[in-house]
């Protein structure tokens, strides 16, 4: 399958340099349901018969039939987000270099900074206590300073993997990503939460709106399932 209109990049953090790309994706919802029936020899049957199978199926954890539709995305975020997102480790990555290019190199700057949540030792709370424009300027000067130095180490004629370590982790990265959708679901219950980091949030919520349009059935059931809608 390939509808063009999904493939078109998702501006995520709405600041021009992070995207969320859909490069394609085999199967659909009947895919779930053929593999399930192949049990007993059987295949589709009625839309309704169809529809309460893969809700039978999401509710009671009979997840091997979900495997059979992939997707491969391409994606642009902060190198911070990139650490958490490769932690799935039951998907298939390929990501830029920095051993082997030095261009493009640009910095992911919130628009809004958070503040330390105090219920929540690893989470963040927006803030209006925050000033935001120093707060960027901040960061915007360190990004400055560390490109500089980078630079100043390659006209040295220090390697490109040794001088990287200067580089911040607001660094933006691009990476290719597959991942059946039985493991894209266990990312997106995972990292939509309250609890889970604004930024990957944000991903997650444009993963969602890509299986609103490719699997409509599935992620409904997955949505009632752990309480979405």
């Amino acid at each position: 399958m390939d509808p063009s209109h999904l493939k078109e990049p998702i501006d995520v953090l709405e600041d021009g340099l992070s995207f969320l790309r859909l490069v394609e994706y085999i199967g659909d919802d009947w895919s779930v349901v053929s593999s399930a029936r192949v049990s007993f020899g059987q295949g589709r049957k009625t839309d309704e018969e169809d529809t309460r199978l893969i809700r039978y199926l999401m509710l009671h954890d009979h997840m091997s039939p979900f495997e059979h539709i992939v997707f491969k995305f391409h994606v642009s975020c902060p190198m911070f987000i990139r650490n958490q997102w490769f932690r799935h480790r039951t998907w298939s990555y390929n990501e830029i270099s920095r051993r082997y290019t030095s261009k493009n190199i640009v910095f992911y700057i919130p628009e809004r900074f958070r503040k330390q949540d105090l219920d929540n030792k690893q989470g963040s709370v927006f803030s209006d206590e925050i000033n935001n424009d120093i707060a960027r300027n901040t960061v915007k000067r360190h990004g400055e300073l560390a490109l500089t130095t980078y630079n100043n180490l390659l006209e040295m004629g220090i390697a490109r993997e040794h001088a990287r370590m200067v580089l911040p982790q607001n660094m933006y990265t691009e990476f290719y990503a597959t991942v059946n959708l039985r493991n894209l679901l266990h990312f997106v219950k995972l990292r939509i939460t309250p609890e889970a980091q604004w930024e990957i949030r944000q991903y997650a919520k444009a993963i969602l709106d890509i299986l609103e349009q490719t699997v409509p059935i599935s992620l409904d059931a997955f949505k009632e399932k752990h309480g979405l809608k």
